[in-house]
């Protein structure tokens, strides 16, 4: 069977540039949202004005300037994902029944942290490390949608730094830069004409080293009330890394490629209202700008031009929630939440990469202060994801010598996220904080 060079250059860096969208990512397209188990627990409602503790910073530097003292907070989430793809009758023609992806979900652990230190009156510094970004998924090996995805990951590590200032009784600025690591591989088979029912693999990996920088403001009009607004830049990659294909043959094929790739900017905005003393309801808005990422392209290092191309073409996405938490008892807090997330995916541009569909959150989770030191915090969400169709070939995405593939994919998600707040030295009275907070 003759096959193009544009054909399996595309075939390969696509799929590994995206992964499979319903495992393993928990926001719209390869977005991961769990940063803080105490946001988590309200839908992440109010997660840029301080729902989510110290680790709000992830959505709102200016959460360093919330707490007195020497605070961190350390969080670990489970996601557990389940989907599968299946085919619709007529799917990749000429070749075998092979049958749908079955489970590709892959379960995921996600680990974050933050830590703030005030210096005076006045001034924080803190870090806010995790993941923003991340996938995994693997159908079964042999499958009708195999010349379009077969195994797919990305990593990422991301290091926050910031500086926060306190202007005044009402007013908190902060600001730093985003330094963010990134690693994609993936394996997918190749139409070539040695057994139709197990085809070879193929295969990219690339990694790269951005920076973008993370700014945001916390407004307190009255004790009671905060109003927050955090941005998170867009960050460059300059991905370099290697294709690889069976049989000599297609040796031009392989070699070192470089892609430019620019991840979406995060503007989070959040309000949370004190109702009472002893409870408070929570507002949250995320858009993520998954629009700018449009087509990349594929280069060779070695003879400077294009290769290929990924038209994405993704939307942008939006994320709307509402969440509260209610003090049972000095030591027990008690919230709840719910969210509802547009996927920046949607039938023009989804793919068995990436079958990301739109979802809703619901949250519950609670925290328990064991000591004046110590606060253990967990959390539970399950996500209901719309089933999707996919239309794969045919002009609609990467082309494998005209070989379509339709189907439609379904999933759903249940995590799990437990964490701990530690107060270093002795404890302090706290100033006046954007919010009053009982854990």
């Amino acid at each position: 069977m003759a096959i193009t060079l544009r054909s399996i250059a595309l075939a390969g860096v696509s799929s590994a540039m995206l992964l499979g969208g319903i495992a393993d990512a928990s926001a719209g397209a390869f977005g991961i949202r769990e940063q803080s188990t105490l946001a988590q627990g309200q839908a992440f409602a109010g997660a840029a004005s301080g729902s989510g503790g110290v680790s709000s910073m992830f959505w709102n530097p200016a959460a360093v300037t919330m707490r007195p003292g020497w605070v961190t907070e350390q969080n670990l989430t489970f996601i557990g994902l389940s989907g599968h793809i299946t085919p619709q009758a007529g799917t990749n023609p000429g070749f075998l029944p092979l049958g749908g992806s079955n489970d590709i979900g892959q379960g995921a652990i996600v680990p974050s942290g933050a830590t703030s230190y005030q210096l005076n009156d006045r001034l924080w510094i803190g870090i806010q490390t995790g993941a923003p970004f991340g996938l995994v998924t693997k159908p079964r090996n042999v499958w009708a949608g195999e010349l379009y995805g077969r195994s797919n990951r990305i990593f990422t590590l991301a290091f926050n730094p910031v500086i926060g200032f306190k202007v005044n009784e009402w007013l908190s600025v902060a600001a730093g830069p985003n330094i963010e690591y990134f690693r994609l591989t993936l394996r997918q088979a190749v139409p070539l004409p040695i057994n139709p029912a197990v085809l070879p693999s193929s295969f990219l990996k690339g990694d790269s080293w951005g920076v973008g920088f993370t700014a945001g403001a916390l407004i307190t009009p009255r004790d009671g009330t905060i109003f927050g607004v955090g941005y998170r830049s867009s960050v460059h990659h300059d991905i370099e890394g290697s294709i690889g294909v069976p049989l000599l043959a297609l040796a031009p094929l392989g070699g070192q490629v470089r892609a430019n790739l620019n991840t979406p900017e995060k503007l989070s905005v959040g309000l949370t209202q004190a109702v009472s003393p002893v409870a408070r309801v929570s507002l949250g808005f995320e858009w993520d700008n998954w629009s700018r990422l449009g087509t990349v392209g594929i280069v060779s290092k070695t003879r400077g031009v294009p290769v290929s191309f990924l038209p994405l073409n993704y939307k942008d996405g939006f994320t709307y929630s509402i969440g509260g938490e209610y003090d049972w008892s000095p030591a027990l807090t008690v919230r709840a939440g719910v969210a509802y997330e547009e996927s920046p995916i949607d039938v023009s541009n989804r793919s068995v990469r990436l079958p990301d569909n739109d979802r809703v959150n619901v949250s519950v989770g609670a925290s328990y202060r064991w000591s004046e030191k110590l606060t253990l915090n967990v959390a539970y969400s399950h996500l209901f994801l719309d089933k999707g169709r996919i239309l794969s070939g045919a002009g609609r995405d990467y082309n494998v010598q005209n070989i379509a593939f339709a189907g439609v994919a379904e999933g759903s998600a249940d995590l799990v996220s437990v964490g701990f707040r530690y107060v270093f030295g002795d404890v302090a009275v706290p100033a006046a904080a954007p919010i009053i907070r009982k854990y």
